[in-house]
């Protein structure tokens, strides 16, 4: 054939395909989530295998080993005793409670290390709802961002360098931006979870923090999988009241989102590979039909190529250990 054009000379040996490669995925793309629990117990998660609900001493080993290989970031999230959950979450910005406890250990034993904090009242509501409940089942918006705000300023008592607004409450990111610099947190970032989807992906995450909604369901608060442009209007607002980062959960069935966000903002995309999507690669491989390093790597490039700037993995630990 007379062809003076063939893309395969680019692909003809591994040193060329390096050279011309577009994506590139890092350990320092990555944020590692970690579960914690009360006592000094390490505990497997059944919906999770591989994952573990952590002490705050085996959190901060998990958090040390991951850092070690590059690694930047951790994001906490509690499971709460049953005892301390309230209609009211007040438990959710005591000083003295997990995740306080939790950011002063890691500050203190990785210095370096990026703490990330889950703000949101589900895993301290006896609702089980990001938002509080009335009787008649309505989630609150404006009385819930009140206690969201005394939760972020909890955090960032404590230490933390980034919350997180996970609870899709409108005027959130606003309301907690103006408490933290009224506080003097200026420097205390927001990574706002912007467009989170009513997905039923989410699964095997509230079997690990035992956060299910006890009624009802999520989709008052959480978007609907349906929409797109739906998602460009919660950017703009986030954008508008002060988020440093933007959020898409889940990543792998919400690459088209992170791609119109990207080309919507100038802000950092974060991208949440959820529990979902962890637990069917898990189940795959350990049924012997997929090979999970490389369904792992493959399925993080594509969610970079979308558009993400960091993401949210239950594999970062794993995949940066194999990392060369």
């Amino acid at each position: 054939m007379n062809l003076s054009i063939r893309p395969r000379r680019n692909r003809q040996s591994a040193s060329i395909r390096d050279l011309v490669r577009e994506t590139e995925l890092t350990p320092g793309h990555l944020i590692y989530p970690l579960f914690l629990q009360e006592g000094k117990e390490n505990t497997p998660i059944a919906s999770m295998p591989g994952c573990t609900r952590w002490s705050i001493e085996g959190l901060v080993k998990e958090a040390g080993e991951a850092h070690a290989l590059g690694v930047p970031a951790v994001v906490l999230f509690p499971r709460i005793p049953d005892e301390l959950k309230t209609r009211g979450a007040e438990a959710c910005h005591a000083d003295d409670g997990l995740v306080p406890r939790a950011i002063r250990a890691l500050n203190a034993a990785h210095p370096t290390l990026t703490v990330i904090t889950d703000v949101a009242l589900d895993p301290y509501n006896s609702d089980g709802h990001d938002g509080l409940v009335t009787d008649d089942g309505r989630i609150l918006n404006d009385e819930t961002v009140a206690v969201l705000c005394q939760q972020a300023l909890c955090h960032a008592r404590a230490g933390a360098d980034i919350v997180a607004p996970s609870d899709m409450m409108d005027g959130r990111v606003a309301a907690i931006r103006s408490a933290l610099d009224a506080a003097g947190f200026q420097a205390v970032s927001i990574m706002s979870y912007t467009a989170k989807y009513a997905s039923a992906y989410y699964g095997p995450f509230r079997g690990a923090l035992d956060s299910a909604p006890k009624a009802g369901d999520k989709k008052t608060y959480q978007m609907d999988p349906a929409n797109v442009r739906e998602a460009l209007r919660e950017a703009a607002l986030d954008e508008a009241e002060g988020a440093d980062i933007l959020m898409v959960k889940p990543a792998g069935p919400y690459l088209d989102i992170i791609a119109k966000l990207r080309a919507a903002t100038m802000l950092p995309i974060a991208a949440y590979q959820v529990s979902g999507e962890y637990l069917m690669i898990k189940a795959g491989a350990a049924g012997g039909w997929i090979d999970e390093t490389k369904i792992v790597n493959e399925s993080l490039i594509g969610i970079r190529r979308a558009g993400a700037d960091m993401i949210l993995t239950y594999f970062a630990k794993q995949w940066a250990a194999g990392w060369k």
